[in-house]
């Protein structure tokens, strides 16, 4: 027996079985964005204290949550083979698995968001009143963490079978209850104490629990998800160990694209206030975009694991450079949108002059940036499909830390600062030496990953063919 449609598809059909999936899973990325984004607008009212808390918390537990989040995201092609294969009770048995995996991953990132001294150690003299609530903040994380990432199994698990639009309802409920909770916590409505940034937390502990019960509730009693046959079992350490070899990888090349943009901002503090400011609408933009390729390359993955799972190995190909062609039309229209619409953006995110001319003249590569961006996650997704990960990882540790990272810190701040002059003064005119050149070989790093991942999927797909 078979929940999903494996059999070969024209390719009108693959076309609108990847919108069909992708767009779900776009407007759930955003609800998942709009909760940082809530608090930090929220914590602003609150005072520059809990606003500086935030900044900092944040970007703590966006590191570590990201990271942990790709080692679940493992779940997706190993459940949708198994659904493309027709082997629905180990969807469901790979499903328990996943919740023990889940624990054992909260309490790594616990221990990491418990003693956040080493995260504020890199950030100079703090203000004790703000360390303190630092700490408090990412106390009522760590209590989050398990809910968070036991609901991407629920996550995994309505992509691996296409019914992404019951993560997309549940995430617009949490931000209906992330709205009330932070109103009445972080302000102290209702006759409770006004708890800034502390209260911002517990609201996100709050509905992560909830979003959680929401969709255990959901797909144990539904009539569809019952025949997975859902179920905890004991942990099984063959099956543990299969999620984690793909899911560690996995994991890790989220964190070297969150770590390259952390490490960024803070390279390009070095250049002054208004250059923070510059840079942080640029890195806010460059994120938004990027969930469109990601809703994409998740969709793109999903149908490309069942047709491979089914033994569909050229469906799954066509799906795959369906979804490629869908991403860079996508991303061509949202670099169109960039670069016409660049003066209005800036205007809506800043009355400052100064930080307004930096944003602008780093906003004249971002079209570019976010097309290679677009190609090297998809192709990455693709290659998840097939279950590999390490490969991508080393691939990507090359092309984004080190041609990237490191190459814009060399040429920005180090030996080799001034050496790419004329290009930086003719592609970014205006822009600062050290934010210019991070930007123009973080675009470089992404390009190479790009061309390397999709030639390392063509390598993988002739071995099929041979086959």
């Amino acid at each position: 027996m078979n929940v999903v449609d494996t059999s070969p598809r024209s390719f009108g059909a693959t076309l609108r079985a990847i919108f069909k999936q992708s767009w779900p899973i776009l407007i759930s990325q955003w609800a998942s964005m709009a909760f940082g984004v809530l608090d930090t607008a929220m914590t602003g009212h609150a005072g520059p204290i809990d606003l500086a808390t935030m900044a900092l918390s944040i970007s703590i537990y966006i590191t570590v949550f990201i990271g942990l989040t790709g080692v679940m995201h493992a779940l997706i092609p190993i459940q949708a083979q198994f659904v493309g294969a027709g082997k629905l009770e180990r969807v469901g048995q790979t499903w328990g698995q996943g919740i023990w995996v889940s624990l054992l991953l909260s309490v790594l990132g616990g221990a990491v968001l418990l003693f956040p001294d080493v995260w504020l150690s890199f950030s100079g003299d703090i203000d004790p009143v703000v360390r303190a609530n630092v700490k408090s903040y990412l106390l009522a994380l760590t209590c989050a963490l398990p809910a968070a990432l036991m609901f991407r199994t629920v996550y995994s698990l309505a992509n691996a079978v296409s019914r992404p639009k019951l993560i997309m309802m549940i995430n617009l409920v949490g931000i209906v209850l992330k709205i009330f909770f932070n109103w009445l916590l972080i302000f102290g409505n209702w006759g409770l104490p006004a708890l800034g940034a502390t209260g911002a937390g517990i609201s996100s502990a709050i509905v992560f629990w909830i979003n959680l019960a929401i969709g255990l509730w959901v797909v144990t009693r539904t009539p569809f998800y019952k025949q997975f046959q859902l179920q905890l079992g004991r942990p099984h350490w063959g099956e543990l160990w299969s999620i984690l070899r793909l899911g560690i990888p996995m994991g890790g090349s989220y964190l070297v694209e969150v770590s390259a943009f952390t490490f960024m901002a803070l390279l390009v503090a070095q250049e002054g206030t208004a250059v923070i400011g510059g840079h942080q609408i640029t890195s806010n933009l460059a994120a938004l975009a990027y969930m469109m390729p990601m809703a994409i390359g998740v969709a793109t993955a999903a149908l490309a694991a069942q047709a491979i799972g089914a033994g569909q190995l050229h469906q799954a190909h066509r799906t795959s450079m369906m979804g490629l062609v869908v991403g860079l039309a996508g991303a061509l229209l949202t670099a169109c949108g960039l670069y016409f619409g660049r003066d209005v953006i800036v205007a809506l995110y800043t009355s400052d002059p100064a930080v307004a001319t930096i944003a602008l003249s780093l906003l004249a590569l971002l079209p570019f940036f976010h097309i290679v961006d677009a190609m090297q996650c998809i192709n990455s997704y693709l290659l998840r499909a097939h279950k590999i990960a390490v490969v991508p990882l080393c691939l990507q540790i090359f092309a984004l830390m080190v041609v990237g990272l490191l190459g814009g810190w060399w040429l920005g701040f180090g030996p080799g600062k001034g050496l790419i002059e004329p290009l930086r003064n003719q592609l970014l005119a205006g822009s600062p030496v050290g934010a210019g050149s991070m930007w123009l070989m973080a675009t470089t790093g992404l390009a190479i990953s790009a061309v390397l991942l999709h030639g390392w999927y063509r390598h993988i797909i002739k071995g099929f063919k041979r086959a």
